[in-house]
């Protein structure tokens, strides 16, 4: 059974989902500047707050992405600098039960974007689309000082979760995206950060085109029983 929202909170956390397909409606700076604050009040180890944020729109976002495309479309002909992960997301090799949920949702996704196995040219397609926002209007790009450790990752979680739930609140919808912690040093270049800067990654902000074919999306959740173990109650 779905979980139902009680309150107002709970109606935002339950609603958000990671949409791949935006409207080109603008989302104001003052609005963009203001969940940030408010994402801000996360939970940070020693108030570190560690996170550094760049936010793109209009014709810088637009200038970004076309630049960042032609450098992936250059790398995939050979042409281009070599470039990778700075960290990995994942254990390799993945294992069960993990392995079995991320596979299920690439194969969801694919089937809804008509991608059969094997058909890379379609599967390029949807990689560009993640390396322009998905056509979100607002960008952002989450950085981080490489010398923080694993503790300051979480609180980044933290934040990214925060600002996800404050844009839902406010009827926009995100996609946080690791795509972009792919191409550390080509966005280095092309937003003139440092080396200090860690790419840790990225989120869309915008409004949900509905008719976008990925946006039928839904992801299913395991329920507390299955993961938690009470005591004491």
């Amino acid at each position: 059974m779905p979980v139902r929202p009680e309150n107002a909170a709970e109606a935002a956390i339950l609603s958000r989902r990671s949409v791949r397909g935006f409207l080109p409606d603008p989302v104001p700076r003052e609005v963009v500047e203001h969940l940030l604050d408010v994402a801000a009040r996360a939970p940070s180890g020693t108030n570190m707050q560690p996170w550094r944020v760049l936010a793109l729109a209009g014709a810088a976002l637009d200038a970004f992405t076309a630049d960042l495309v032609a450098a992936w479309q250059a790398s995939l002909a050979g042409g281009g600098e070599p470039d990778g992960p700075e960290h990995d997301y994942y254990p390799s090799p993945l294992f069960e039960p993990y392995i079995g949920r991320r596979r299920k949702i690439g194969w969801d996704l694919y089937g809804l974007l008509g991608i059969a196995r094997g058909e890379r040219d379609k599967a390029r397609v949807h990689v560009e689309r993640n390396l322009r926002f998905f056509g979100a209007p607002v960008g952002l790009l989450l950085l981080a000082d490489r010398r923080l450790e694993i503790g300051s990752w979480l609180d980044l979680g933290m934040f990214l979760q925060s600002l996800a739930i404050a844009a839902r609140a406010r009827g926009l919808d995100t996609c946080p995206m690791a795509v972009f912690a792919e191409h550390p040093r080509a966005i280095r270049r092309l937003v003139g950060v440092s080396e200090q800067d860690h790419v840790v990654c990225g989120m869309a902000i915008g409004h949900e085109d509905r008719s976008a074919p990925a946006n039928a999306l839904r992801t299913k959740r395991v329920p507390a029983a299955s993961f938690a173990e009470f005591r004491g109650f």
